[in-house]
């Protein structure tokens, strides 16, 4: 073993127990140099990743809580674009052992309202392990995002789960758009397939906005096949320049199904930005857009 590599092994060790009580800028500095094994340059940042880091440090607006919370943000973006795009809500719990599973539909969506990527996709009640998935969600409720990476807003969200109709697509499966917004405008998007499959990993295909590839990956790898542009790609658009309004960088996630656009969820921190870029020149190109705001404290 290399000492280069011992070393990255103690970081993690570290990481991995003391990392929520550590001061916050202490924290966010070796969470980024174990990913991207160099310095985190928070008086002169320039890449997407650096500035994500710059945003979770000292953009704190507390209005941001709303938005990453997947039940109230709903309302935050009614208002903004209409009840119409909102998928609905069948049920709020407070707590696992409040759920009724003999009363759930045999089709459904359950998640935390704070949580990323753990959720049951149900399409046949029937094949559901019920108390592996109970687990799962007593687990989920008690990921604290603002311990965990430093995504602040998540400190003040009272964590609930969230019961949705299952939906897909005409792919069989429900395609994520996922817009990168800065300052209003979208730059780019990716679209996530192959998503909960256990014989295939997720996949992120990035495109601009007149639909031409983006020759990178971020997290996933590309599907290696290009896809059309979805119905009515230009209102998507216009729904995500609404809502990253104000904003110097937020994701805006939408579902197309057969030409009806629905809202995802919005996110601040893509990938807590602690994943590289291949090649790592679109860190710096992303990075361009996020203009930081002046008038916020600087380290």
């Amino acid at each position: 073993m290399t000492f280069q590599l011992f070393l990255h092994k103690v970081l993690g060790k570290i990481l991995f127990w003391f990392y929520p009580y550590l001061p916050s800028i202490v924290a966010v500095k070796l969470k980024f140099y174990y990913c991207f094994g160099r310095k985190l340059d928070l008086k002169n940042p320039r890449t997407f990743n650096e500035k994500l880091q710059w945003l979770k440090l000292y953009d704190k607006n507390p209005e941001y809580s709303q938005l990453v919370d997947k039940i109230e943000a709903k309302k935050y973006v009614t208002n903004i674009i209409g009840e119409e795009f909102i998928i609905p809500t069948l049920r709020v719990y407070e707590k696992v052992d409040e759920i009724d599973w003999n009363s759930m539909p045999n089709q459904f969506v359950l998640k935390t309202n704070h949580g990323c990527g753990r959720m049951i996709i149900c399409k046949d009640k029937s094949r559901l392990n019920i108390e592996e998935e109970k687990e799962m969600l007593r687990k989920a409720l008690k990921q604290d995002y603002s311990r965990m990476n430093n995504e602040y807003p998540y400190r003040y969200v009272h964590r609930r789960l969230l019961l949705e109709p299952y939906m897909e697509d005409e792919t069989g499966e429900l395609r994520d758009f996922k817009f990168f917004c800065f300052d209003g405008e979208p730059y780019c998007l990716f679209v996530a397939t192959d998503r909960g499959r256990v014989d295939a990993e997720t996949k992120f295909d990035f495109y601009d906005m007149d639909w031409n590839f983006l020759p990178f990956t971020n997290g996933h790898p590309n599907s290696g096949r290009l896809m059309p542009p979805p119905q009515h790609f230009d209102k998507m658009k216009e729904i995500a320049r609404k809502l990253s309004k104000g904003f110097p960088h937020i994701r805006v996630d939408l579902y197309n199904i057969s030409g009806k656009i629905y809202f995802g969820e919005l996110t601040l921190f893509h990938w807590s930005g602690l994943k590289p870029f291949v090649p790592e020149k679109w860190d710096y190109i992303l990075g361009e857009k996020i203009h930081l705001p002046l008038n916020l404290k600087q380290n």
